[in-house]
């Protein structure tokens, strides 16, 4: 479903928060409408899916990504989602980092490609593509390349859209849209040139395909949450959600930064509320942070409750 239709069905349904009723959580405790989910990695208890998405629900997430291409036996996912009303959005590639779309050798880039195909199909397969009046599209997040001192940044644009290009008509096809995700890639490091690669690539696709992941945290570190919100907007497909700490990583080193809890870094999460409510924002917002069991999944997602202000 375009964006627009999403935020158009949201608004006849009265912005009730996608599983909010079920998950105890009240929509009219902010202006975002914003549906928890957690990364399948992050919940440590549970020897099967039927028990970990429990575990999620319990924990107050609606919703769980998983990671594709990956070994799944669609009957225990469709018994896991059918017995706890947890719903999986979207997945995540497994593959992006060891084959990216602009690797030297051909072959790599073939065989990334070739998981990349895979993933949409999965995501095609295992999300839901809607609960109760919402609808949206399943969402495969994507790191389209990455650029060090062997990858040079300007192939790694051309040779990642011709890759994209190329799982286009797919994705059309099937319904599933692609999110690009801010990582510490040394890749599409303004939300101008992000807003411009996914201009081109919907240009290519002829319709709305591709969107941004925003990651709140790792753009922390270079760059201000309220400035990437307001430059992409509606291209905002999904948020991931985690705290940096500009001081922790000047003391300690940058990867330390990480090291804060949500809502404990230096984010001003107030005037990211305000900036995602400005461009109509509403969707999911997935925890991406160091997973547990039951009382720190919980933590976890009151912590979420409190940076988004869900209640």
């Amino acid at each position: 479903m375009h964006r627009r239709a999403f935020i158009a069905t949201a608004a006849a349904g009265g912005l009730v928060a996608l599983g909010f009723d079920a998950f105890g959580s009240s929509p009219s405790a902010s202006p975002l409408a914003i549906h928890k989910a957690l990364k399948i990695g992050m919940i440590t208890g549970g020897a099967t899916l039927s028990e970990k998405f429990a575990i999620a629900r319990e924990a107050g997430f609606a919703g769980v990504e998983l990671d594709a291409p990956a070994e799944v036996d669609a009957e225990e996912l469709a018994d896991a989602k059918q017995s706890s009303g947890v719903v999986v959005p979207g997945v995540v590639n497994s593959a992006h980092w060891s084959k990216p779309l602009n690797h030297q050798d051909e072959s790599v880039r073939e065989e990334g490609l070739a998981a990349f195909e895979q993933a949409i199909r999965d995501a095609n397969a295992w999300c839901d593509r809607g609960v109760g009046q919402f609808s949206f599209a399943p969402t495969v997040l994507l790191v389209p390349a990455v650029v060090d001192g062997t990858k040079s940044y300007d192939e790694a644009y051309d040779l990642s859209i011709r890759g994209i290009a190329r799982v286009l008509p797919l994705a059309k096809e099937l319904g599933v849209q692609i999110a690009i995700e801010n990582v510490w890639n040394n890749f599409l490091l303004s939300p101008v040139e992000a807003a411009r690669y996914v201009d081109e690539l919907n240009e290519i696709a002829g319709d709305t395909v591709v969107g941004w992941y925003l990651d709140v945290g790792n753009l922390w570190r270079y760059g201000w949450p309220t400035h990437w919100v307001r430059a992409l907007g509606s291209r905002i497909m999904r948020l991931d959600i985690k705290a940096y700490s500009r001081a922790k990583a000047d003391s300690e080193g940058k990867w330390a930064g990480f090291g804060a809890e949500i809502g404990d870094g230096d984010i001003d999460w107030a005037a990211t509320r305000r900036a995602l409510s400005s461009v109509g924002f509403t969707g999911w917002a997935v925890a991406e942070v160091g997973g547990g069991d039951l009382e720190r999944l919980q933590s976890i997602s009151a912590r979420l409750d409190r940076v988004l202000g869900l209640g």
